[in-house]
């Protein structure tokens, strides 16, 4: 079985950057994703995103940021 660790490392290195307009919306997400409204989504819809990029970029960014905790904590323990 592979590594399901790495095959994460390795859907995000895949993803397409997130266009510059989609910054503070990934910020959010990453750090205070609890924050996350309508609203947010809406207004990149109105900017012109699909609900699909918006979907994989935040999926991605919320899998990074699960990978730089999980690696923050295996330093802890090892």
């Amino acid at each position: 079985m592979a590594d399901p660790i790495a095959e994460l490392r390795n859907v995000v290195a895949s993803t397409p950057p997130a266009p510059a307009e989609m910054a503070a919306y990934l910020e959010k997400v990453r750090d205070r994703a609890y924050a996350v409204v309508d609203g947010d989504i809406e207004a990149l819809r109105a900017a012109g995103f699909s609900e699909d990029e918006i979907f994989e970029q935040t999926v991605a960014v919320a899998i990074v940021e699960g990978l730089r905790r999980l690696d923050v904590a295996g330093e802890a323990i090892g």
